[in-house]
């Protein structure tokens, strides 16, 4: 396969060549979760809510209303679990996570209970008699010496809610939502699955992790053995054994991609779309750009996220979104949503150059900037802006274009307007 149609194949896997709906409904979301497999979730809201701006990107405009129906309202379309870090699910997808899960909680429940003896139990009794709770109002329900901070654990958790994190590792609570504070809000797993998936027997760990190599081969569309593993956070030797069970299946098929030095498979159902026409800012956290090595082999990007880099290391910015033009990422933003002036800020701009082979498919300058700015739009109108906005100091090249071009659409609306 050719880069180039690899790169189709993965942008046609993860939804986001298709015409995007005008009216959003339950069944367009929870289709597009089934079809990328999870939501990262990330507590960074600079613009939006991380696993927000995946659905944006694949539907548009839509009431997000719906994600805290689906993830926090029975019958649950989505539950949360760690699997590629913490990330909300479909649900029939919990029951096979239960390894990743254990294995992201990072504590044994013998330690607590070496350390606090019964702590565990009293935890989920409280839970389970006054439940739903976060984690607050569950140390307002237990001894003192449970709530003080600083063990070492976690993010200095205390012994009460480090004990609540190895029970929802454990798969004994659950997220029943997430608060307007975006705390997990913790129930009982039995009380927040839907039947079908609570009466489920508990799936063998090869079937789990065939099952979860076969989501991740079909939202990848191609994929190496690292891009694999990696959506679900699964070890790359039982990630291998499930691979050749599935190409033996014939739901997998290897592939040889041009200019990687890796063996790599394609799902049998891939689309291989000859050209896309899909347009998308995508964040930090989006299923297509997050795993680095990856992004930088199919699209040439060197990525890394400015938030958790010092301020005067970062190259460009603090929340910085590739912007995806038919199959090449050929921007990349820093955004902000200035909420008190109900503006969406563009703190950066610059425009990516193309590799030797792909300057025939890549979009002139302009073309790019005409592109960028609607989608801009598009996003303000979701985020309830009434303005993208250029900041006066804005760094990189597309700046000023980019400035430029959105007061001339400003001009040309109120024209329209009058």
């Amino acid at each position: 396969m050719s880069l180039a149609q690899t790169r189709r194949v993965a942008i046609a896997a993860q939804g986001l060549d298709r015409a995007r709906p005008g009216a959003v409904t339950m069944r367009h979301l929870t289709g597009t979760l089934e079809r990328i497999g999870l939501l990262q979730i990330d507590s960074v809201n600079v613009l939006a809510r991380a696993h927000l701006l995946p659905l944006l990107a694949r539907l548009g405009p839509y009431d997000t209303a719906l994600v805290d129906r689906a993830s926090g309202r029975a019958p649950r379309r989505m539950v949360e679990a760690w699997a590629h870090e913490a990330s909300y699910l479909p649900v029939d997808t919990y029951p096979l996570v239960a390894g990743t899960r254990r294995r992201w909680a990072g504590v044994d429940p013998a330690v607590i209970q070496e350390r606090h003896p019964g702590l565990l139990r009293l935890v989920h009794d409280v839970v389970a008699e006054r439940g739903p709770l976060t984690g607050r109002e569950v140390e307002a329900f237990v001894d003192a010496r449970y709530t003080e901070r600083g063990e070492g654990w976690g993010w200095r958790w205390s012994a009460a809610k480090t004990a609540l994190e190895c029970l929802f590792g454990g798969g004994d609570l659950i997220a029943a939502r997430r608060n307007a504070q975006f705390e997990r809000v913790y129930d009982l797993t039995e009380r927040v699955l839907p039947p079908h998936v609570r009466d489920r027997p508990v799936p063998d760990p090869e079937d789990a992790v065939r099952e979860l190599v076969r989501i991740s081969a079909r939202a990848h569309g191609v994929g190496t053995l690292r891009c694999l593993a990696d959506y679900f956070r699964l070890g790359q030797r039982v990630t291998r054994r499930a691979v050749d069970e599935l190409v033996d299946a014939g739901e997998l098929l290897p592939v040889t991609v041009t200019g990687w030095d890796r063996p790599a498979w394609m799902h049998a159902a891939a689309r291989v779309p000859r050209r896309t026409s899909a347009r998308a800012l995508l964040a930090p956290f989006d299923p297509l750009v997050f795993e680095r090595r990856r992004l930088l082999e199919l699209f040439g990007m060197h990525y890394r996220i400015g938030i958790y880099t010092p301020a005067h290391l970062r190259t460009h910015g603090y929340y910085v979104l590739p912007f995806l033009l038919g199959e090449h990422l050929v921007a990349r933003v820093d955004l902000k949503h200035d909420r008190d002036g109900g503006r969406l800020l563009v703190r950066s701009a610059f425009l990516e150059q193309p590799r030797s082979g792909d300057t025939a498919t890549w979009p002139a300058p302009a073309v790019v900037v005409a592109e960028l700015a609607a989608e801009l739009g598009t996003m303000a109108r979701w985020l309830g802006a009434h303005a993208v906005v250029v900041d006066d100091t804005a760094a990189g090249d597309l700046a000023r274009p980019l400035g430029a071009e959105l007061d001339r659409v400003r001009l040309a609306d109120a024209d329209a307007y009058h």
